[in-house]
């Protein structure tokens, strides 16, 4: 049987810019544990759960996460690649979107103090496959993520 489904590639980046009230290490380790990350990661109102979410945060270790939202199911799987404590996280992710790959991404957060907190820098660089997914989309739901973040920063001072 032949697949007819059109097939297409767009690459494409974006970079989101945060700052918070609080110190580097808190928002480093906001990233570092499941117990941390559960609380702002992949936890809005409009997400749920369908699976264990698991974390393996070192070099070569990995993450993923299963979740549905409005009836699709969203498979992510991770692998982090560079640590730097305190400092920087580089990673290489996809996203199926029932079972069909959408994206394949190299994601990087840069940590940096300032003045009174942190400002986290986090560049993605993705290819989107076959219209299943945008860069701007993909952007703004990052974004909201960060947003997340912050919250959860806030209220676990």
């Amino acid at each position: 049987m032949t697949d007819t489904t059109a097939r297409s590639v767009v690459h494409d980046s974006f970079v989101l810019e945060r700052t918070y009230p609080a110190a580097p290490e808190r928002v480093f380790a906001a990233w570092a544990t499941i117990d941390a990350k559960s609380h702002w990661f992949g936890n809005d109102d409009e997400i749920e759960r369908v699976g264990e979410h698991t974390l393996d945060f070192r070099p070569g270790g990995g993450e993923h996460l299963v979740a549905e939202a409005g009836g699709v199911r969203y498979d992510f799987d991770l692998t982090y690649y560079d640590i730097v404590e305190d400092e920087r996280i580089v990673w290489a992710y996809e996203m199926k979107m029932d079972g069909r790959r959408m994206s394949v991404s190299i994601g990087t957060v840069e940590i940096r103090p300032v003045p009174g907190g942190t400002t986290l820098v986090m560049t993605e660089q993705g290819a989107f496959l076959d219209g299943l997914d945008t860069n701007a989309a993909r952007a703004e739901g990052t974004g909201q993520f960060l947003d997340s973040l912050g919250t959860y920063l806030a209220q676990s001072a």
